[in-house]
């Protein structure tokens, strides 16, 4: 099949090379079809199940359980190091003092700040709309004078009213309504801290009644895999925490600068925002902007500014030197996990989107590694590129000849 000729017993290397890229080529196309295939089908499941109705109820549920479970998983390394010197419940002590003890101090300067920018939003609502009807009507009298402007200048102008109208009667529900959704999530993150510090006291415990109920001959494997999983978990944890730090800063700095009302309300949504990769931070700018273009075209311009300059650092600095390649996930498929987790899980679906997929990922990865479906792709590579190096060799023989 690989021979020049019938009578001649010298291989085609040529033939050989175009056999294994189109083995390739085919390899890729029919596992990117299978995954594919496969999603087509976990989703219509779901669907017809209401697979996601079950989750979320059952996730509602136990949600204290869920954070108290991060909780003592983002301080375990921490109580950890503590331990080496005390014992483990002082240890948990300790590190719930240094932990918490820094957010409430936080938050006692942090509180008051952001509460006087809610009232401050409040108060110049009326003032926003004003600002907005001029501007449009500016914008439309500098179009002309026919009939047709005048109308939807009349048109254009009694929304804009009716928005602000809308938006000062509604605005002290929707505060109302966030405040009691605060005290809800705040009720299950008490509980959750409490769950969380019994299960740092024993962390390491917990991870041992895990690996009970699975073979002791996968236990090897499984403290592998779970140390991939959290190395890669801890570092994308960390990065995006102090990049959202750094976000922070710049855009406080930014918008009190351009003269925006609340700067650091705007910076703080912000810095939430930018956890979602790539769209994040435009969604967090866009009311900034907006804010600021209905207080004086120039505040717009200079919020505008503030978050392309905050981009261009994150984008060039930030992610480069914090994250680097932590995730190791190509753009088109952090895109595609993005669209698929915001139709079925929201915003919140978006947060976690990249650190699932990563997960997955080193989950294939690692079954690929120990199956023998694995070896064979790893050996069909080596093969591959033993081939190629064999054609150089004689083509650099030939040409020397």
């Amino acid at each position: 099949m690989f021979r020049k000729n019938n009578k001649s017993d010298e291989l085609d290397y040529k033939a050989i090379n175009r056999f294994f890229y189109t083995s390739n080529n085919l390899l890729k196309f029919v596992l990117a079809l299978v995954i594919i295939l496969a999603i087509l089908l976990a989703t219509y499941l779901i669907k017809e199940w209401n697979i996601l109705g079950i989750i979320g109820t059952i996730l509602s549920v136990i949600s204290p359980v869920f954070i108290g479970f991060v909780i003592a998983w983002l301080l375990d390394p921490l109580a950890t190091k503590l331990s080496t010197k005390m014992p483990r419940v002082v240890a948990c002590i300790l590190t719930y003092i240094i932990v918490f003890g820094g957010i409430i101090l936080l938050l006692a300067f942090t509180v008051p700040t952001f509460s006087s920018g809610v009232s401050d939003i409040v108060s110049v609502v009326p003032e926003l709309v004003d600002n907005a009807q001029d501007f449009a009507s500016d914008m439309l009298e500098s179009l002309g004078d026919s009939k047709q402007i005048e109308s939807y200048k009349d048109s254009i102008l009694d929304k804009i009213e009716s928005v602000g109208t809308n938006l000062a009667s509604a605005l002290p529900n929707a505060i109302w309504n966030f405040g009691s959704g605060v005290v809800s999530v705040a009720t299950n993150i008490v509980l959750g801290i409490m769950i969380g510090f019994y299960l740092l006291s024993s962390f390491r415990n917990f991870q041992g009644h895990l690996l009970s109920i699975i073979p002791r001959d996968w236990h090897e494997g499984a403290n592998d895999l779970m140390s991939r999983i959290n190395g890669k978990l801890r570092s994308y944890v960390g990065g995006v925490l102090l990049i959202m730090v750094l976000v922070f800063i710049t855009q406080s700095i930014g918008f009190s600068l351009a003269g925006l009302s609340a700067p650091f309300l705007f910076a703080l949504f912000c810095a939430i925002t930018d956890v979602i990769p790539y769209i994040g931070p435009w969604i967090g700018g866009a009311p900034a902007v907006i804010v600021g273009f209905t207080i004086d075209p120039m505040v717009g311009v200079f919020c505008l500014i503030s978050v392309l300059v905050c981009q261009l650092l994150e984008n060039n600095f930030y992610q480069p030197l914090i994250m680097g390649k932590t995730m190791k996930l190509h753009p088109v498929t952090i895109m595609l996990g993005l669209l698929l987790f915001n139709y079925f899980f929201g915003m919140i679906g978006m947060i976690v989107a990249t650190p699932v997929i990563a997960t997955i990922k080193i989950i294939i990865e690692f079954i690929m590694e120990r199956s023998s479906l694995g070896e064979a792709f790893n050996n069909y590579q080596e093969n591959n590129k033993k081939t190629v190096k064999e054609k150089s060799t004689k083509d650099n023989l030939i040409k020397e000849s």
